[in-house]
């Protein structure tokens, strides 16, 4: 490597691309791309086991729990996946609780304050 070669892509004092009004022109530090092809969504790295778990939740009746094996986990905390399992059932509006032992985390549906009292005064008409 030369002695007056730039140590990354920037130089900022190349000013041998100007633009149309005589200024030098700025070299982006990134490519771009139109926002409509750009993917608006996250996939981390929980996506598969929140979305079976997700999926069993919504095949069972309100008062069964979804028993998840930690050590189908395969090496991830337990604590990491409670965090997207809550991310993903706030984004869905879904109340759930969860709770764990040695062996299993549980996770079941809960209903709102609200909505249990409505079926309160509903079972007693």
């Amino acid at each position: 490597m030369t002695k007056n070669a730039p140590k990354n892509a920037h130089n900022p004092s190349n000013n041998s691309n100007t633009s149309k009004n005589g200024e030098a022109a700025r070299i982006p530090h990134f490519a771009s791309k139109l926002i409509t092809s750009v993917p608006h969504g996250r996939k981390g790295k929980h996506n598969l086991i929140v979305s079976m778990i997700l999926d069993d939740l919504d095949k069972l009746e309100l008062e069964n729990a979804v028993l998840v094996p930690l050590d189908s986990l395969e090496g991830e905390k337990m604590e990491n996946v409670r965090s997207a399992l809550n991310r993903a059932t706030r984004q869905r509006k879904m109340l759930v609780t969860t709770a764990t032992d040695e062996k299993y985390f549980y996770v079941w549906r809960t209903e709102s304050k609200n909505s249990q009292t409505a079926t309160d005064q509903h079972k007693s008409a």
